[in-house]
């Protein structure tokens, strides 16, 4: 499945987001963020790009081992420059909230096609031709993508999957439909008016002993108001709702966290929401006197 591992340096260029080149200098070297892999995906058809993160002393030799976050939208132009500077700073020993952590960023090729399931909305499907196909992506997750940084990386058995918008609606029906496969989930402002909301209708049955070990799930949202479908869907409500259906699953190994951020909309909420959610499933362990 592996076809090519290529070290790529993520340089100051790009953190900033700009294209032109530093000015020359003797001693002047790149700043190295992580790296870059490809993989082959059967499952989608194609090649995909992931954007490494590796915690400070990683070592591939040594026995110690590293939760893993994975990271959708996780291009250099999305969200894991601003992310892994989230986790760099909770894993920080004084701040000491996270453990050291792997970063997984799965970057876009047809973000809709990836993160939507088939809609029935006539208009929808007119509109976004392409869309609907998050079965697809979801088997490339479980079958091919954890497998290859189980086997490429020193993982542990802690997976946790953060998505935003799109993103968290992909999150949210993982959760929903194979919750197995992350044991800690980040949704924010999940675009839940998609396909007019019917995974808020999706039945529950069975759910509770889907989740066969401990799952923390975080889901915030901003102050937001209606979603761009047809049918009107309030983003906070649907937020909430969402976190109810979850607990009133009862499922004993399930713990759900709902956080409103009126200070923030869709577009700021991601990483306001992503510095809470850490505080909320990792709680301090620090002495009261630190």
């Amino acid at each position: 499945m592996r076809t090519l591992v290529a070290t790529v340096f993520l340089l100051i260029s790009a953190i900033a987001a700009v294209s032109q080149t530093p000015p020359a200098k003797a001693d002047s070297k790149p700043l190295v963020l992580g790296v870059v892999d490809t993989i082959r995906s059967s499952r989608l058809g194609e090649n995909r790009s992931l954007n490494i993160y590796l915690p400070e002393g990683y070592d591939p030799s040594a026995a110690a081992r590293y939760p893993v976050i994975y990271l959708l939208d996780g291009g250099t132009d999305e969200d894991f420059i601003h992310i892994v500077g989230l986790v760099q700073f909770n894993s920080f020993p004084w701040v000491n909230r996270l453990p050291p952590t792997i970063v997984v960023g799965i970057t876009n090729v047809d973000r809709r096609r990836d993160l939507t399931y088939q809609t029935s909305i006539d208009a929808d499907r007119k509109r976004y031709p392409e869309a609907g196909h998050s079965d697809r992506f979801i088997d490339f997750i479980e079958k091919e993508l954890q497998p290859y940084i189980d086997k490429t990386y020193k993982t542990n058995a802690s997976r946790m999957l953060i998505g935003e918008s799109l993103g968290g609606l992909l999150a949210a029906e993982i959760l929903l439909k194979r919750p197995s496969l992350f044991d800690r989930y980040i949704i924010v402002s999940p675009s839940l008016w998609w396909d007019d909301g019917s995974l808020l209708r999706l039945s529950t049955v069975g759910f509770a002993a889907a989740v066969n070990k401990r799952t923390d799930v975080y889901i915030g949202v901003g102050k937001e108001g209606l979603g761009p479908g047809e049918t009107p869907h309030v983003a906070e409500v649907d937020a909430n709702v969402l976190a109810d259906k979850l607990k009133s699953a009862k499922a004993a190994n399930l713990t759900v966290f709902f956080d409103y951020l009126p200070q923030e909309d869709h577009a700021t909420v991601s990483h306001q929401a992503v510095f809470n959610a850490f505080r909320l499933l990792f709680p301090s362990t620090k002495s009261p006197d630190r």
